[in-house]
């Protein structure tokens, strides 16, 4: 059992929190307005600060949007670097730079602390099943200590490499989820235009090459126009922003993970920021003026 600092209790955040706390793991969050009921029932605890979540772990785990946040919970005034006590483990789980993650790396060693990032892939039902992937970035004392917790939240654990490392492969993660969810979206647009029953063409490809998680779930909301979030579109944006720098900075070309930010750039634009990623398909669908499933 340990005192877990947990912070960001978002869509993928709470039912993560949910998994620790019945393995028997005691959890302090920062106070942020009402706890969620369910993991005050529990046993999670608040602290007044984020220093105060520190002082009171010796793990502290972080799922948070973006680079900054990550930094301002860390890093900032009255943040945890402040109440790190020496050997205690943070984890980060959140998908953020790589290579400002190497350097948040570096600022907890010295401050005596272990760091480990541990971006995961799998969306909110993942997180609620327990059945997360997720890749590790650490050094190996870091990876054996932090597995036995991510265990708990995670069906597949796999440790990358050093620090930075399990960012890296997130990054290529949302790169191959992005092109996936564009391609089954012009697929089931073509299939629809076409005059076939999508929902069929969708049944056929699931049994051949075609297979993938992404056109079981992704297909299934694109076709009952479920666009509730799932993943937020300015999320994958974020995270495709991290793929376009690190391309130019390693002097690559991506132009499919250009496109798909793009046609996620015209979701936003019709007000689709906090659609579901699956919602690409909308930006298609007003290139071609044809929504899947209506009759021409």
């Amino acid at each position: 059992m340990n005192n877990i600092g947990f912070i960001g209790l978002g869509i993928m955040g709470r039912p993560m929190a949910g998994h620790l706390l019945d393995a028997g793991h005691q959890l302090t969050t920062v106070k942020r307005g009402s706890l969620d009921a369910t993991l005050a029932d529990k046993g999670m605890k608040e602290a007044d600060s984020l220093k105060a979540v520190a002082e009171a772990s010796d793990v502290i785990i972080t799922i948070v949007p973006d680079t900054p946040d990550v930094e301002e919970v860390l890093f900032g005034e009255g943040g945890v670097i402040e109440g790190l006590k020496p050997g205690t483990l943070v984890i980060d789980m959140s998908s953020i730079a790589p290579m400002t993650t190497q350097q948040f790396a570096e600022r907890v060693h010295q401050a005596g602390g272990e760091y480990v990032d541990a971006p995961v892939s799998g969306g909110e039902g993942g997180a609620i099943n327990a059945a997360l992937t997720i890749m590790v970035g650490a050094t190996e004392e870091g990876f054996q200590r932090a597995l036995p917790i991510l265990e708990v939240m995670g069906k597949t654990v796999t440790h990358i490499g050093g620090p930075g490392a399990g960012q890296t492969c997130k990054v290529a993660n949302q790169i191959v989820v992005a092109l996936t969810i564009e391609a089954v979206a012009e697929g089931l647009l073509f299939a629809s235009r076409a005059g076939a029953d999508v929902a069929k063409v969708r049944e056929s490809l699931l049994g051949g090459l075609a297979q993938s998680k992404i056109l079981d779930v992704h297909g299934e909301r694109m076709i009952k126009r479920t666009f509730e979030p799932g993943f937020r579109i300015r999320l994958h944006q974020k995270d495709l922003n991290l793929a376009l720098e690190g391309a130019r900075s390693l002097n690559l070309a991506l132009p499919g993970t250009a496109n798909a930010q793009q046609l996620f750039q015209a979701c936003a634009a019709q007000g689709g920021s906090d659609w579901d990623h699956a919602g690409i398909l909308r930006a298609l669908e007003a290139l071609s003026d044809h929504e899947v499933g209506q009759q021409d």
